[in-house]
């Protein structure tokens, strides 16, 4: 990363996607995943004046002076703009919600649909968050494929919600990934992710670069290129994965799962 671009980054300095959900990771660290307290979090983090913020999330965050008015304020955005309130800025941020609530999933969907609430209260944002963090669950803790892993979070969402999101799914399946742009609603940023994924072959001879493959074909699809990769590079690096070896190094991985069950560390939920 080689800084500049759009918030005049520093050199190597991450983006709005990952300080997001540094916050809900080191709100999960203290031992229970409080969403006011990641709500507290989010407007400290607000404050501070990073360099980039998305438009929805400023909107609600801008509206609230504590951490209990920001999912009111959440909530009002929603009913002022029904038809555009679900911006991808819930799920780019979402993968610690899964680390913390390994092997629980009433808690994983609960928290999920409530932290992604906090800024994006149309539900469709949090089915979105809810799906992918019980595909992160099942490769971290049964190293399951990614499609394996979102069909499974489809089955916990409400049966009248089940069809609309297995299509979206048989979509991105079909690909191919450079037809989901452009990607900030969040269903589309959702299905960018899931096919660069999907639609990246892993290396026979050299299985861990797939994860650097995979990123580059997020980034390629355009757009809201740093989401979409936030978002597929959650799974990729806590999930399924052979571990990824030095880019420039010699390769030692061995192909399978990088993270098997009972390997992990999980914070409480």
């Amino acid at each position: 990363m080689i800084g500049g671009g759009l918030g005049g980054w520093e050199r190597g300095e991450w983006t709005d996607d990952t300080q997001m959900a540094l916050c809900i990771a080191e709100e999960a660290a203290t031992g229970h995943l409080d969403p006011r307290a990641v709500a507290g979090r989010f407007l400290d983090w607000y404050r501070s004046g990073p360099a980039d913020v998305g438009a929805q999330t400023g909107a609600v965050l801008s509206r609230a002076s504590a951490p209990g008015d920001v999912a009111p304020a959440a909530e009002r955005y929603f009913s002022n703009n029904p038809h555009n309130s679900a911006g991808n800025g819930s799920l780019m941020r979402t993968a610690p919600v899964a680390l913390a609530c390994l092997g629980d999933d009433d808690a994983l969907v609960g928290r999920a649909m409530e932290i992604a609430a906090l800024t994006h209260a149309d539900p469709v944002a949090g089915e979105a968050c809810a799906i992918w963090c019980v595909a992160i669950d099942r490769a971290v803790r049964h190293g399951t494929g990614v499609l394996e892993g979102v069909r499974e979070g489809t089955a916990l969402l409400p049966a009248a919600r089940r069809a609309y999101w297995g299509e979206r799914i048989d979509e991105a399946v079909a690909g191919p990934p450079s037809s989901f742009a452009p990607n900030t609603f969040v269903v589309r940023a959702f299905q960018a992710a899931l096919a660069a994924i999907l639609h990246t072959p892993v290396p026979a001879e050299m299985p861990c670069r797939h994860l650097q493959a995979a990123l580059q074909c997020a980034v390629s699809i355009g757009n809201d290129t740093d989401t979409v990769a936030a978002i597929a590079g959650a799974w990729l690096e806590q999930g399924g994965e052979p571990a990824p070896c030095p880019l420039n190094g010699p390769c030692s991985c061995t192909a399978g799962p990088a993270i098997r069950a009972g390997t992990s560390s999980a914070w409480p939920c």
